[in-house]
């Protein structure tokens, strides 16, 4: 374009829409590195409570083993499940268990809207006697 066809302030017109085209650009990248910390730091929470979690699990599976010459085969089976249990999440990221359970889902779609509709039930109940 020939610059005595440009009219009055139009190039101060683009180089303020330049701008803020990149001040625009600057803020969503600074929202997604912000967002991308805060996954890693939510990864990175789940993955050191994974280890207590499976601590207190094979606790409890001990508690139960050392206890089962008093008891039945159920309280064995049910030991060596916790243990099975502590296991897992001690050896399974958080990627590899959301798979696992979505593959549980799609398998047994029946059975994981029953759970759902318990576990509702149990954190309202829960909610609920706490008032």
């Amino acid at each position: 374009m020939d610059e005595r066809n440009k009219q009055p302030g139009q190039s101060a017109y683009a180089s303020t829409t330049g701008r803020m085209k990149e001040q625009i650009s600057e803020k969503v990248s600074d929202v997604k590195e912000k967002v991308s910390e805060f996954g890693r730091e939510a990864a990175h929470k789940f993955d050191e409570s994974r280890e207590s979690a499976a601590g207190a699990l094979e606790q409890t599976a001990s508690s139960l083993q050392a206890g089962t010459n008093k008891l039945s085969g159920v309280a064995r089976t049910a030991a060596d499940k916790i243990q099975s249990t502590a296991n897992y999440v001690r050896e399974t990221d958080l990627h590899a268990m959301v798979d696992d359970f979505q593959g549980l889902v799609k398998r047994y779609p029946g059975q994981a809207l029953a759970a759902a509709a318990i576990l509702g039930f149990l954190v309202a109940r829960g909610f609920r006697s706490s008032d």
